[in-house]
């Protein structure tokens, strides 16, 4: 039932608090600003306005959530920051509002977040994402769950990465990254399926052998898109995953790297 606020905090009467909160040191929760129970806001960290924070989030030291998307459309309308339970956000991470587009950014529950991420705005990051330090992702963004991102990466706008999927640090993702693979490099390209973090996943051996046969059709193979496509339906086990990873490849926005 204890809320802890530091005296220096400055919380702003429009905002609505949990229960069993911790408020530090010169830290700013705005208007219309939701914490959930259970949430720690570090010392400096800026809840700006238009933020809902679910049951247990850690907001690290110096994190500016809420601020207004980068974007010259924008005309000051109400849009929001959401994040979901669980979810760790360290130091000096920036999560933008949303804008008339979408109305809303969405982190999801259980992510982890580490120092200097940029979230902008629109974005839709899954649950049980790890971004890595100083990753920048831009507008519009779609990250799927379990996906995870190492350090200094550049997400162009647009771009979706798959579920599973696994980005090497220093890569810049100009492209969508399919469901279930490796992606790095600047130009990025694929590097074969992510086997060993589909294994700690607890994903069955004949579902990465599949999608490794789906992989090879796809990516190492000579047949063009729409044969690949036919040939994985037509060869391949009956399983949701390797449905996914096709569907995704199908449907790719951006396309997908070579």
């Amino acid at each position: 039932m204890t809320v802890r606020i530091h005296p220096t905090a400055l919380v702003d009467p429009g905002a609505t608090l949990g229960e069993r909160i911790e408020v530090g040191p010169f830290a700013i929760i705005g208007p219309d600003v939701v914490v959930g129970d259970g949430c720690r806001i570090g010392p400096r960290a800026t809840l700006e306005r238009y933020v809902r924070l679910g049951a247990g989030v850690s907001v690290g030291e110096g994190s500016l959530l809420g601020g207004p998307p980068q974007d010259f459309k924008f005309k000051d309308e109400e849009t929001w920051v959401e994040v979901g339970p669980g979810t760790v956000i360290r130091e000096y991470a920036t999560i933008n509002r949303g804008t008339a587009a979408t109305g809303k950014t969405v982190v999801g529950a259980n992510c982890f977040l580490m120092s200097y991420v940029h979230i902008a705005h629109d974005c839709r990051v899954g649950d049980r994402v790890i971004i890595a330090n100083a990753t920048q992702v831009a507008g519009h963004v779609t990250i799927h769950d379990y996906a995870n991102l190492s350090g200094l990466a550049a997400v162009h706008q647009f771009v979706t990465i798959g579920s599973y999927a696994f980005v090497s640090g220093c890569t810049r993702v100009n492209q969508d990254v399919p469901p279930y693979v490796k992606a790095a490099g600047n130009p990025m390209e694929l590097y074969g399926l992510n086997s060993i973090g589909l294994q700690r996943a607890g994903f069955a051996p004949q579902t990465i052998a599949g999608l490794k046969r789906a992989y090879r059709l796809f990516f190492n193979s000579d047949l063009n898109l729409g044969q690949a496509i036919e040939r994985a339906r037509m060869d391949l086990p009956d399983l949701p995953e390797i449905e996914r990873f096709i569907g995704f490849v199908e449907s790719s926005g951006r396309g997908v790297p070579a």
